[in-house]
């Protein structure tokens, strides 16, 4: 018969092992915790560094001036409005055109479609993200931008009295417009939201759905009293994920988007270049100081926005994502 001092002690050094693996473990993950946000805190203090004495040499107001011109150090003009109507307007554009295609893509593929073609569609939507950036951008230069471009015509000459179909400040003629890159983006993002909402539907709790049907609601009622509401957190995310990711797409939209030579009209018919297109479009010009702190100032109001705009999102959530 085993000694019962013995087994307590065996049980007492156990329990002090578990718990200092325990606390081994949540110091890890505190650490890692700690390394992401300081790694943010010190993109964000190395960006106000490198962006502040070219702020200071600006001649121009640079967040209410369209001007663009870093070529003289010695005389520096740049202001982002512009570029942030561009990288907005694009952005959310893109997000108002793959948001419902999305859900209504997840939602067909959750509650409706059989398993083996569900499987199936997911895997070839899931292919779409793997897709390379300068690929979507040579196929809406070359393809999908003179495609779009009798619809475009269509739209400024009959719905040109509001404000986003009136004229840009490029030529509708051959797509390279906001229209056009928003189009692509939009086919960008979707495997990102329709990912996302696919899996928070499936993780609706099946007594929830049951108890829908019981009580006599049809199929579209229970997805939308029961589906829908446990995955709009999920929907949320996977929205502001993706509009993150349009904010910051460089190669598809410096492609597609032509050059303007006059300010934005904030119609979708402009042209112009957004903050990650005027970033890369400048590269050359990254051997002097002012000039690189100039582009680095823009860099950091897309850092701030991409900040908010996830600021929001978990706001609008509840500040947690189901599933």
């Amino acid at each position: 018969m085993p000694d019962p001092e013995k087994v307590a002690k065996g049980d007492l050094r156990d329990a002090k092992s578990s718990q200092k693996a325990d606390a081994i473990f949540r110091g890890v993950t505190v650490a890692a915790g700690a390394v992401i946000v300081a790694l943010i805190g010190l993109i964000a203090i190395v960006l106000v560094m490198q962006a502040t004495p070219s702020l200071l040499a600006n001649n121009v107001n640079f967040l209410t001036s369209s001007e663009w011109n870093t070529s003289d150090p010695e005389n520096l003009q740049f202001g982002i409005l512009d570029m942030f109507r561009v990288t907005v307007l694009s952005s959310i554009f893109a997000l108002v055109l793959a948001v419902p295609v999305a859900i209504g893509i997840a939602t067909f593929l959750v509650q409706y479609a059989p398993e083996r073609l569900s499987r199936s569609l997911s895997a070839l939507i899931d292919l779409l993200a793997a897709v390379p950036s300068i690929i979507y951008g040579m196929w809406g230069l070359i393809v999908l931008g003179p495609w779009l471009v009798p619809l475009s015509t269509w739209l400024n000459e009959n719905l040109g009295w509001i404000f986003l179909f009136g004229d840009g400040n490029v030529s509708i003629a051959g797509g390279g417009t906001i229209f056009t890159a928003g189009v692509v983006l939009a086919i960008m993002i979707l495997p990102i939201i329709t990912s996302m909402s696919r899996e928070t539907i499936r993780q609706t709790p099946s007594l929830h759905q049951e108890a829908a049907l019981a009580l006599g609601a049809t199929k579209w009622e229970k997805i939308r009293m029961t589906c829908f509401p446990y995955a709009k957190s999920g929907m949320i995310a996977g929205s502001m994920l993706a509009l993150g990711r349009a904010l910051g797409e460089t190669v598809a939209v410096l492609i597609i988007l032509r050059a303007a030579s006059a300010p934005g009209t904030l119609s979708l018919f402009d042209g112009g270049f957004t903050f990650a297109s005027k970033i890369a479009s400048g590269a050359a010009e990254f051997n002097h100081p002012l000039p690189t702190g100039a582009y680095i100032a823009a860099g950091l109001v897309l850092f701030i926005l991409t900040f908010f705009v996830n600021l929001i999102a978990r706001s609008v959530s509840g500040g947690k994502v189901n599933g």
